[in-house]
């Protein structure tokens, strides 16, 4: 088993930045790929980025590319979302997930996932 606990989340303007961290503890984070996804008001829950077990490869959604880096530190058990010039649309619930490649499928999809944070708040006001 593995947790996970993001935090990070909060208000920000419209242009501003957050940091989201995601805490691991139960297993060694290297052994997973891992994720950010997002849920918007009203939405379903989509995918934004992912990471590499080494941390050689990034993933994004076209919609938040140049604006969001996913990044890891396995030493630390910790992966980060840097999030630059936000925008409103970018208000959702954020949540890190462990990938442990058991099901080798999309890397987009919900279900490939084994593990989920309890998610973070962000709110981009305009």
């Amino acid at each position: 088993q593995v947790q996970l606990v993001e935090s990070g989340g909060g208000l920000v303007q419209a242009g501003g930045s957050l940091r989201l961290s995601c805490a691991a503890s139960g297993r060694t984070l290297s052994n997973y790929a891992m994720g950010w996804f997002r849920r918007a008001p009203g939405k379903e829950r989509e995918f934004v980025a992912r990471i590499s077990r080494n941390g050689n490869s990034t993933y994004y959604a076209d919609s938040v590319k140049g604006r969001l880096t996913i990044s890891r530190d396995n030493a630390k058990n910790t992966v980060y979302l840097q999030m630059n010039s936000l925008k409103p649309e970018d208000t959702a619930v954020y949540y890190c997930a462990a990938d442990s490649l058991r099901t080798g499928q999309s890397i987009r999809l919900v279900r490939t996932y084994d593990y989920w944070g309890q998610g973070t708040q962000v709110t981009v006001s305009s």
